[in-house]
């Protein structure tokens, strides 16, 4: 399992173009500018990833998470393929902070984002929301793909135990899941508090759950997916 260090290399970079050697424009190979050159690209590429990372997860900001939305309604309205976004927030977190104290609660949510970023594609963007709160962009991903993902990360969190003073304890998440189409409109403030909303209905039945719009309302969806998705 990786650790937070390896989350942030791996999502901060998997964005990023190789670059090129620098070369000087004179043909110089000995030019005392290149070392000075280099290292001010390299400050300026850290300073960038710390810009769009949260610090203690390593996983994307809040920031980022709204421009890569944008970005991704834009792509969804041009490529005519859906994205999916769910929204996972972890069950009782401050009776949780409360029992066992706010650093092991930092653990948890480090726990948390290593179960994301182990369980996501490449193409996948995961984020800290913020708080004990977490949204993973899907592009290309139909609402179903969407929620057995969902559905697969939850079971991952509720199985996974996490220790305190060699005591056990037990994390869970409740998930909301909806879809943005080719046809839809909506802004992505509009967009998110759908997901959202589905993610507070979870929390409302009982928690540990998966909440998510309708496949029926999403269009591709076979009769063989809707039993699928009601039997999870």
């Amino acid at each position: 399992m990786p650790n937070s260090e390896n989350i942030t290399r791996r999502t901060v970079q998997s964005t990023k173009p190789s670059e090129k050697q620098l070369i000087c424009p004179l043909g110089d190979p000995s030019c005392v500018f290149l070392a000075e050159l280099d290292k001010l690209r390299s400050e300026a590429k850290a300073l960038s990833a710390l810009v769009r990372t949260d610090e203690l997860t390593g996983l994307y900001n809040y920031r980022h998470f709204m421009q890569v939305m944008e970005l991704e309604m834009e792509r969804t309205r041009r490529s005519l393929k859906p994205m999916s976004l769910i929204m996972l927030d972890l069950d009782n977190f401050k009776i949780f902070n409360d029992r066992w104290g706010h650093e092991f609660g930092n653990t948890s949510l480090v726990h948390i984002a290593r179960l994301v970023a182990g369980t996501i594609r490449k193409l996948d963007i995961a984020c800290r929301y913020g708080g004990e709160e977490f949204a993973i962009v899907l592009p290309d991903t139909p609402l179903p793909a969407g929620i057995l993902l969902a559905n697969r990360l939850r079971d991952k969190i509720q199985k996974s135990t996490l220790h305190c003073d060699d005591q056990p304890v037990a994390v869970t998440a409740s998930f909301g899941v909806d879809a943005y189409l080719p046809t839809d409109r909506d802004d992505p403030s509009k967009f998110l508090h759908r997901a959202d909303s589905w993610l507070f209905h979870a929390k409302a039945n009982g928690r540990n759950r998966v909440c998510h719009a309708p496949p029926e309302t999403q269009s591709g969806v076979s009769a063989e997916e809707r039993e699928l998705l009601r039997g999870n």
